[in-house]
């Protein structure tokens, strides 16, 4: 039995990975989907307070609260920047640190940093004009749904809070690197503001050169939220991230 934590992105919740964490449970393991501060069913605690800070002691607590260790960590998108911090942090209780079409940063940069101008302006400008200091989802089509899929996220989806948006995160590369890595490319259609990232997983400069050892980049034809348009191909995935932990 293997320990799965699972992470979202940005304006979802823990129930983005319902289909996942039921398949996982099936297979035999243990799987805990975490919902972050002012989100999904916590969007009652939005508050201008929330930063980046409390959506890593968010995962962290997850972890230690259910007294998990050889976790496989499963990050998605927004959700890159907490668990480069947990894998810098929790070392010891990562087994696999997986980045579902998520953000890899580089020490220093901010969630935002690898974002065209445009979208950071718009971001930071809804966020100045709410009253908590959120701003809102995009319309799901942008990652590829459609019909039933597409309807249940839009219903779904909250606003995100907007501290987390500029706030560089600080950490050891070669500490994160000790974790075997693998980067889930969503292709079909790749989001734009993952583009810079699918360069920098395939380059070996990257985190300079502690990158490519010890990393693997897979290929998942759907869109940026393959855990609702693509759960059994995903929950594969996770389950040969176990196996190669393993290999390790």
């Amino acid at each position: 039995m293997a320990n799965f934590v699972l992470v979202h992105g940005a304006w979802h919740g823990a129930w983005c990975w319902r289909h996942v964490t039921e398949a996982l449970i099936r297979a035999g393991h243990r799987a805990h989907a975490v919902t972050l501060t002012g989100l999904g069913d916590r969007a009652h605690l939005m508050s201008a307070s929330i930063t980046l800070e409390t959506h890593i002691a968010d995962v962290i607590g997850a972890i230690e609260a259910e007294e998990m260790a050889d976790v496989v960590l499963a990050v998605h998108s927004y959700a890159g920047m907490l668990g480069t911090a947990v894998a810098d942090r929790l070392t010891q209780r990562l087994s696999h640190l997986v980045y579902v079409d998520a953000v890899v940063p580089k020490p220093g940069e901010s969630w935002s940093s690898t974002h065209a101008s445009a979208t950071r302006e718009t971001r930071l400008a809804a966020a100045a004009a709410s009253p908590d200091h959120s701003f809102p989802p995009p319309d799901p089509s942008v990652f590829g749904l459609q019909g039933a899929d597409h309807d249940w996220v839009q219903r779904r989806q909250t606003p995100h809070p907007g501290h987390t948006y500029l706030a560089p995160l600080d950490f050891d590369p070669r500490r994160v690197a000790q974790i075997p890595r693998t980067f889930i490319n969503c292709s079909q259609p790749p989001l734009a503001t993952i583009d810079v990232i699918r360069t920098r997983v395939c380059d070996p400069r990257f985190w300079d050169g502690a990158w490519l050892p010890g990393s693997r980049v897979l290929e998942l034809l759907t869109g940026h939220d393959p855990m609702i348009s693509a759960p059994q191909a995903l929950t594969g995935l996770l389950l040969d991230c176990l196996q190669s932990s393993k290999l390790n």
